[in-house]
């Protein structure tokens, strides 16, 4: 990931949040959003079928915010709710090492 960094937030339910964002000029924000396709792709892949509202159960669920600013600036949010083992295979891929 060049422009999604992701910072994890651990909660005393046991619901983790991962969030990235990208503040962008315009010029960029086609490969911010390849970016965040490139991620959602691997949810789907590895999770798609336990996607949801993680405090029901599901394993994970996401958002996406875009907002345009002044000035050319482009900031995009993506946000994860995600249980334990999305949130360590998460980390595990961002580190480099999907065993």
């Amino acid at each position: 990931m060049q422009y999604l960094l992701f910072d994890l937030t651990d909660s005393s339910d046991g619901i983790l949040t991962l969030e990235a964002m990208a503040s962008t000029r315009e010029a960029q924000h086609p490969a911010v959003m390849a970016e965040v396709a490139q991620v959602l792709a691997w949810a789907q892949a590895e999770f798609g079928n336990r996607q949801g509202v993680v405090e029901d159960g599901a394993a994970w669920d996401h958002e996406l915010l875009v907002q345009h600013e002044e000035g050319g600036w482009v900031t995009v949010t993506l946000t994860f709710s995600a249980s334990q083992e999305f949130a360590g295979a998460f980390q595990r891929v961002l580190e480099g090492s999907d065993e």
